[in-house]
């Protein structure tokens, strides 16, 4: 008669082989490693647009510019587009993280006006850092752009900081209007048609907040 059991040497040889297996110190590490890699990644692609513009931005450049294969590139991001809206992501998260639980008067603490003024010229200061590939990515997406998870956060935010101010909620046509000085496609316009720089467009906005009535 056969049995399927294991045979005791065969139940040795299988715990053998589970402890090959990396223990927790050694996955925590490797994460660790994964995430200063795309940080590091991350930071070249922004000095490239910083530098040349978001044209630069490709997986050849990124990979020269931090040093490592461009395969560590694909392998982090896949393709060029993920690496734009990796790029994107990070910014995004760290205006978010800023207006949502950082220091006044951006962050909570601060009067419903003070914080508005403070938003319009982080908005504007990240807008211009990231100019090209906003407006690339825009013009991608078409009117769905007004509809990006990222950018309904920051509509939320706008119009609670509207209703504060006294505005009959939900406020929603004051909402985009407060923010469309603040898009893309205006800020570029403003920048290189007009020739208005950083602070100007910031004292505008800073103007027009403080106008605002219900």
């Amino acid at each position: 008669m056969t049995t399927d059991l294991p045979l005791p040497g065969d139940a040795r040889t299988a715990c053998s082989s589970r402890a090959e297996l990396p223990v927790v110190d050694d996955v925590e590490s490797v994460r660790a490693d994964a995430v200063r890699n795309r940080s590091m990644l991350l930071t070249a692609a922004q000095r490239l647009v910083e530098q040349h513009g978001a044209s630069a931005v490709t997986m050849d450049e990124v990979a020269r510019a931090a040093g490592v294969g461009k395969g560590t590139v694909f392998r982090r991001f896949g393709t060029r587009a993920g690496l734009m809206r990796s790029l994107l992501d990070h910014s995004e998260t760290e205006m978010q993280r800023a207006f949502l639980s950082g220091p006044p008067p951006l962050g909570p603490g601060a009067p419903a006006r003070e914080r508005l003024v403070a938003y319009g010229r982080a908005r504007l200061a990240m807008v211009c850092a990231h100019l090209d590939i906003l407006t690339e990515a825009d013009e991608a997406a078409g009117p769905l752009r007004l509809d990006h998870p990222a950018r309904r956060v920051s509509a939320i935010h706008v119009q609670s900081l509207l209703v504060e101010l006294g505005f009959t909620a939900p406020a929603v046509a004051v909402r985009e209007a407060v923010m469309a000085p603040l898009e893309p496609a205006v800020v570029g316009f403003l920048l290189h048609r007009e020739g208005m720089t950083l602070e100007e467009m910031g004292d505008h906005f800073e103007e027009f907040a403080r106008s605002l009535y219900p």
